[in-house]
């Protein structure tokens, strides 16, 4: 009995998860061939793109994981291209597939509109025939505020979106206006983009993969409707209101092969393999936990080298503190020892705080004062025996000019000395002719006589005293 209890409620249990599962399902499941391009990814997309190239590339890429469309049946990814109609402060760009040579199908459609004062308002509508009627994707705008900038920790109220309970982040006209690839169609420069692409050639960097069926493909998505939900919502109107004028009427594209292909439910098997969800789900749990790991393995390493830096930091504070406090002791012991202008300095930078830098930069002054007064003192004397030198030479010219001068005034006083000398002799000899050396004596005392005077004479022996002295 008990066995049969717990088995039928483990039956209504299934029975219920299973209810709510196929609830939420048929909430994201529209039954058409735009189940397999997700518009809620494509406008995530166009929001982190720069320009619309980059946007274009991406989109087709396949790590992205967002275009899973097979329109024309052959069993490879169809090249979206992306065309921009401009009309005014309008941008309509296209989403578009090349079904075959002739025939071409419009996926979406972007329309942005800027009024006069820069506010920008943004609308994704999915084609008809892809996604039914009315089928529009638009940020979550903050209808309360009006064009206004949101308060950035503002988060809005949780809300509940197709059985999900999700937290809405509100934005507004003038934040959208910031977005990259808004600012890169409104700048002046701007050269419209037209893809260069069509039926039959692709570029280099495209290789059409097998489409996914729709469950592996939403199981992959699913995990990102929370995020989905919080920033875009449908809408069930245009806010453009000449957009059937100015794009559907006379730029929209539709194939006749795919509006066949689906009233013959040719896209049906896409939904065939229900099991393949499970495979979607684990892929994005692969990439997300490959990415988390990544992710706190460079956060781990920008702490580690945070760690090191400051521990570098500390290091050098504290061989600074050291280094200050070992010049202070230093400081302190040189005044100890009798250095007490020294001594003096370092009481005062002490008492400012800063003993060591301070007794390091004085002593450092006073050197510098020391060798300055030496390098002066050296220059003075140098100056002082170039001096002198120079003016004993000055008087060493002079005295031999003097000199000269006395030798030329003593010749004549020597030739007067001879005559008379000469003549005292010629008496003495005629007086006394019995004493012939009497004159030979009398001529030597004349002579010595005129060697005396012949010796040069200074004019003023005190200055001549001053100048030996030096």
């Amino acid at each position: 009995m008990k066995t049969l209890i717990a088995a039928s409620v483990l039956t209504a249990l299934l029975i219920s998860g299973v209810t709510v599962m196929a609830q939420n399902q048929k909430e994201d499941y529209l039954g058409l061939p735009g189940d397999n391009l997700n518009l809620f990814a494509v406008m995530k997309l166009f929001q982190e793109s720069k320009t619309l190239e980059e946007f274009e590339r991406n989109l087709n890429t396949e790590n992205s994981r967002i275009n899973n469309l097979d329109l024309n049946g052959d069993n490879q990814i169809d090249y979206i291209n992306v065309f921009d109609d401009v009309q005014g402060n309008v941008h309509n760009i296209v989403l578009q597939v090349a079904i075959n040579k002739r025939e071409k199908q419009d996926v979406a459609v972007f329309t942005v509109e800027r009024d006069k004062n820069g506010n920008v308002m943004i609308q994704l509508t999915g084609d008809e025939a892809l996604y039914g009627e009315n089928y529009i994707i638009e940020p979550v705008y903050d209808d309360f505020t009006g064009s206004e900038t949101p308060n950035p920790g503002y988060t809005g109220n949780a809300a509940t979106v197709n059985g999900r309970e999700v937290v809405v982040v509100r934005t507004s006209a003038v934040e959208i206006a910031t977005w990259p690839v808004v600012t890169y169609i409104y700048d002046p420069g701007y050269v419209v983009w037209r893809s260069s692409w069509y039926w039959g050639y692709y570029p280099s960097y495209w290789s059409p993969w097998r489409p996914y069926y729709w469950h592996y493909y939403y199981g992959y998505h699913y995990n990102w409707y929370n995020d989905y939900y919080a920033h875009y919502r449908h809408w069930n109107h245009h806010r453009y209101d000449y957009w059937h004028d100015y794009y559907y009427n006379p730029h929209h594209s539709h194939s006749d092969f795919v509006a066949a292909n689906i009233r013959e439910g040719h896209y049906k098997s896409t939904y065939s393999h229900p099991e393949e969800r499970k495979n979607g789900e684990a892929l994005y749990a692969s990439i997300h936990r490959e990415s988390d790991t990544s992710t706190r393995r460079s956060e781990n390493v920008r702490a580690a080298d945070q760690n090191s830096r400051s521990g570098s930091t500390s290091s050098i504070e504290s061989s600074s503190v050291n280094g200050s406090a070992g010049s202070s002791r230093r400081s302190e012991s040189s005044s100890i020892n009798g250095n007490t202008g020294s001594s003096g300095r370092t009481e005062s930078s002490s008492v400012n705080g800063n003993a060591g830098s301070s007794g390091r930069t004085e002593s450092n002054t006073s050197g510098r004062k020391i060798k300055d007064s030496q390098s002066a003192a050296q220059v003075r004397s140098s100056a002082e025996r170039s001096y002198s030198q120079m003016r004993s030479s000055e008087a060493k010219s002079h005295s031999e000019a003097r000199s000269s001068e006395s030798k030329a005034s003593s010749q004549p006083r020597t030739i007067g000395n001879r005559s008379s000398s000469e003549a005292r002799s010629t008496e003495s000899k005629s007086r006394e002719t019995s004493k012939s050396a009497a004159p030979a004596r009398r001529e030597s005392k004349p002579n010595q006589e005129v060697k005396k005077e012949s010796q040069p004479k200074s004019k003023n022996p005190e200055k001549e005293s001053e100048t030996n002295r030096r």
